[in-house]
């Protein structure tokens, strides 16, 4: 009973700190005749001191609560520290005759990118040190550097805001020369033509954040008079552009929930005109590659789980389309990567994928035997056409990262790397199971699980932190986490929540949690949670909830439909402000979601939303213990929506539970961007469950 003790000593709120109030101005908000007064409304004026003001006294106030764990915080960074490898370096890929890699050492906070000539005994070629474009910024974040066709310039997008508006800047390979070029207030998305001085970007509006525009820029120009060839006018469509695999055609996509566009264009004549390659239809979406004469399509076309069909290059109609892999009711097609002799599909079945091995020459196909319950793998960095071998990183949760090389004709698999887990990391102390619980409609929902096995007892006394997600059909795979090991060897058990909002399950999961049915994703998590107490995984009195963005909605949703489940909750970044934002087309993620979230300008929609949005169903009650975060720089979640949801929760509440909201001033969606940074904000966070768990070291 002595934890008994502990956790009730740990629970009694802290006599000294007294949290922050925020002021009342009441705001009316009116639609299809219904009122809501808002009484924070004007925590969203991001230039006003008073709001900067409001979010540092909640700042202080978190610290003040959580200085009795600064201790422990400080044992897990350093468990971190030690347990993650500080120097270390990737598995290089070849492309193009190089082979690139990033590396990191210890001390420093950010990657560097690197490559060596034709062989791997070559001499080392620093790219870029990330480490050196961060000096003198809190933030800073660098997207992956883009090489050109002739192998000898470099494109990368730096932003040191958090607010992924990038500056574009350009790097002579062969001189080391920095080029006069920059372009400014970008997203970061870029693509090479063939040519080896013209590259084509995407540019967002400024005040949405939306993906919109194309250009085209030569290097030596002025940006200024770069051309557009590309806008994306509807304001539910979101554009990219890239290059295939084959490096022929340049691609323009257009994207939306429930549909799709693609535009193509030689990539050898980038002053040309980019063709429509199908013209969009609601309800079709569509990937694309190309290969030899053809391109190869995954559509949905007829096939809710999709199908992969080819058409010449120079007949893109559909009635031109040739079936090459017909839909399956119980299979999801994922992705496909092509070779010359080989087709890799990437499948989801029962939750799983599964990497399926096809020749083109008829021959009989296979899958790739993982051998485990639960785990994730997927095809990466396989640039080269002319080769058997297939690589493939693997993950689970007892198996670290871990990259393979798998000759597709031998059936021979080599195990490049498995991240070194330092510290006396040993995974056959560890077990993963993968069981199924019953939403309130009958519907089985997996659930993924680990512990350590000496750790564990099956008789409801073990906490548990359970993880969930369940929106835009991201399927959350059971992978491997240096971190969670404080959290195992500590006693907990870690439980991820598969639910309908994802497509774990096939495209089917993903319709059931969304639209009219989006409370099938809340409930389906609660089951979850009653089911690991029942089946006595989880102490009922230690039972903690975590998500993050729309996984954050997932949790503000749950603690107001059952407060009393949960011990304690943390909700990173959470949408939780529903009906307000999706009325506000200015809002990034507003108007290109409706197809997700729903329109609430129709009434049926704005009445299920606010049904379920936290922020309007926050009443009166006893809610658990909360850990709310946010970026003042959020581009995807404003940080005013868990600013507003924390203080309304603050004046409503009726217990004595902890309520914290930790705003970075400094930081975006993503969070903090140096490695230690990121470190001490999971340690924060865990010793936040810890000490509530009575768990003190």
């Amino acid at each position: 009973m002595r934890w008994l003790m502990l956790l009730a000593a740990t629970l009694a709120p802290p006599s000294d700190p007294k949290p922050p109030v925020a002021k009342v101005v009441p705001h009316r908000l009116e639609k299809h005749g219904h009122v809501r007064v808002d009484p924070y409304y004007w925590l969203r004026e991001r230039d006003n001191p008073e709001v900067i003001k409001y979010l540092e006294a909640e700042n202080e106030y978190t610290a003040a609560v959580m200085a009795q764990t600064q201790e422990l915080q400080e044992t897990l960074f350093r468990e971190f520290k030690t347990r993650i490898k500080q120097t270390d370096m990737s598995v290089p890929f070849l492309r193009d005759g190089y082979y690139y890699y990033t590396r990191t050492e210890e001390g420093r906070n950010y990657p560097i990118y690197c490559r060596k000539k034709g062989s791997l005994d070559a001499p080392e070629e620093i790219l870029l040190d990330v480490n050196q474009v961060a000096e003198g910024h809190k933030f800073c974040s660098v997207l992956p550097p883009a090489i050109s066709s002739g192998q000898d310039l470099m494109a990368y997008a730096v932003d040191t805001v958090g607010r992924r508006f990038y500056t574009l800047r350009f790097k002579n390979l062969t001189t080391g020369e920095t080029l006069p070029d920059v372009i400014p207030n970008v997203t970061g998305n870029v693509a090479w033509a063939n040519d080896n001085r013209t590259i084509f970007y995407a540019k967002q509006d400024p005040t949405t954040l939306r993906s919109y525009q194309i250009y085209r820029h030569v290097l030596g120009s002025d940006p200024r008079t770069d051309r557009l060839v590309y806008e994306e006018r509807d304001e539910t469509f979101t554009c990219y552009v890239f290059k295939t695999k084959s490096k022929k055609y340049l691609m323009i996509a257009s994207r939306q929930t429930l549909s799709t566009e693609y535009r193509f264009l030689d990539a050898d004549r980038p002053e040309g005109d980019f063709q429509v390659f199908l013209p969009r239809r609601r309800e079709h979406e569509y990937r694309l590659d190309h290969y030899g004469d053809h391109f190869y399509i995954v559509t949905n076309h007829q096939a809710k789980n999709f199908r992969l069909m080819r058409t010449p290059v120079s007949r893109t109609g559909m009635e031109h389309w040739e079936e090459i892999l017909p839909h399956r009711a119980d299979v999801l097609l994922e992705d496909i990567e092509i070779f010359r002799d080989y087709l890799v599909v990437s499948e989801r079945r029962n939750g799983l994928i599964q990497l399926r091995v096809r020749p083109w020459s008829g021959a009989e196909e296979h899958y790739l035997d993982f051998g485990e319950p639960a785990y994730v793998a997927s095809p990466i960095n396989n640039y080269e056409f002319d080769t058997p071998w297939l690589r493939f990183s693997y993950s689970s949760m007892t198996t670290p990262p871990s990259v393979y090389d798998y000759n597709m004709a031998t059936r021979e698999r080599k195990l490049l790397k498995r991240e070194e887990v330092l510290g006396g990391f040993d995974s056959t102390k560890y077990q993963t199971e993968r069981i199924y619980a019953r939403a309130p409609d009958g519907v089985r929902v997996p659930i993924s699980l680990v512990y350590r096995k000496d750790r564990f007892r099956k008789d409801g006394t073990n906490p548990l932190l359970l993880y969930g997600y369940g929106s835009y059909g991201a399927s959350m795979d059971a992978r491997f986490d240096p971190f969670r090991i404080s959290l195992l060897d500590r006693g907990f058990v870690y439980a991820l929540a598969h639910i309908r909002g994802g497509e774990e399950m096939g495209r089917q999961w993903y319709e059931d949690g969304k639209l009219l049915k989006k409370k099938n994703t809340f409930t389906d998590f609660i089951a979850c949670a009653e089911h690991l107490i029942r089946e006595k995984y989880a102490d009922p009195k230690r039972i903690f909830a975590w998500g993050a963005s729309a996984g954050g909605l997932l949790i503000g949703a749950v603690v107001t439909m059952r407060p009393e489940l949960f011990t304690g909750v943390i909700a990173d970044v959470p949408f939780v402000d529903v009906v307000t934002t999706m009325l506000d087309e200015t809002i990034p993620l507003t108007t290109n979601e409706y197809d997700e979230w729903g329109d609430p300008n129709d009434k049926k929609y704005y009445d299920y939303m606010l049904s379920y949005s936290p922020y309007d169903q926050t009443k009166p009650a006893a809610y658990p213990h909360m850990l709310v975060t946010t970026g003042f720089h959020d581009s995807q979640v404003q940080y005013w929506e868990p600013a507003k949801w924390v203080a309304k929760l603050r004046a409503v509440k009726k217990d004595r539970n902890r309520l914290l909201l930790k705003t970075e001033m400094q930081a975006g969606h993503g969070g903090l961007s140096a490695r230690d940074d990121r470190y001490r904000e999971i340690a924060f966070r865990y010793a936040f469950l810890l000490d509530l768990a009575g768990i003190k070291q």
